[in-house]
């Protein structure tokens, strides 16, 4: 796939706060949570970062295995009997610091992600860490920016997979 299908992808995914993150536990179990997101900027490697406590199963389980899966869902809201679109990223997390001034100035534009962020205290921001993710090259797709009448044809129509440009990955 090409940059300009990319850049479709890019901004369906700029365009979502929320998605599924999934890590593999000491055991070796997986584990799901939904979670809030920002998305580096435009002119930055693609990243996706996600501000959380240092408590949580997720980032013990990142800091003991570091690959990770990320899907946004894209529910129908007025179509309920159609499968959500999607997109699903892989690839390796890091646990950071909280005070990374670029990932919170990402998280201060989009109104529920500000919330997280503008009313913490000192105290609170002790426990908190970001999560960023540095995606591998593919990202998995389904249904986004297609049809229904193509995905009508049958379920297997919607997938497709959409490369990040060389450029913008670590």
């Amino acid at each position: 796939m090409n940059k300009q299908q990319f850049s479709l992808i890019d901004k369906e995914i700029r365009g979502k706060t929320f998605g599924i993150l999934n890590t593999i536990d000491q055991e070796g179990f997986p584990h799901s949570t939904g979670v809030l997101y920002g998305v580096s900027k435009p002119s930055s490697k693609f990243t996706i970062y996600i501000i959380t406590s240092i408590k949580y199963r997720k980032t013990k389980n990142i800091k003991k295995n570091s690959n990770v899966s990320f899907i946004i869902p894209f529910p129908h809201h007025y179509l309920r009997f159609v499968p959500s679109n999607t997109i699903t990223l892989t690839g390796k997390a890091e646990i950071k610091p909280f005070d990374n001034g670029e990932v919170l100035e990402i998280f201060m534009e989009k109104r529920i992600l500000r919330l997280i962020t503008e009313h913490l205290s000192e105290e609170s921001k002790k426990e908190l860490v970001i999560i960023e993710i540095k995606p591998d090259p593919r990202i998995l797709c389904y249904g986004v920016g297609i049809s229904m009448w193509k995905l009508r044809k049958g379920h297997t129509e919607g997938g497709y997979s959409v490369r990040i440009p060389k450029e913008k990955l670590y």
